[in-house]
């Protein structure tokens, strides 16, 4: 026996639900969000930014020899700004809505 929830008593049991809907009965896709994504990048690229400042000026981050905290900093900003063209190429494609 299935257990109906109270919300639905009443309510005719429709049986299993279907794990693909054919595309005449499935709803509309919601409209795309803006987002500042550009904000979200240049906040990354301040964090990676201290991060390398920091790097530099703490000697013991530099006496490790290794370089792999400059470096990983380095990659971060290079990253980032290569995100922030991509958001800037993108948001000139695509009109405002």
């Amino acid at each position: 026996m299935r257990v109906i929830p109270a919300d639905r008593a009443g309510e005719e049991d429709t049986g299993p639900v279907p794990l693909f809907l054919p595309p005449s009965k499935a709803k509309p896709p919601p409209p795309p969000l803006r987002t500042d994504d550009r904000r979200a990048v240049l906040v990354g690229l301040g964090v990676w930014a201290v991060l390398l400042v920091v790097a530099i000026a703490v000697p013991e981050v530099r006496s490790t020899g290794e370089g792999r905290w400059l470096g990983s900093c380095v990659a971060g900003l290079l990253l980032g700004l290569i995100g922030l063209a991509f958001v800037y190429r993108r948001d000139k494609r695509t009109p405002p809505s």
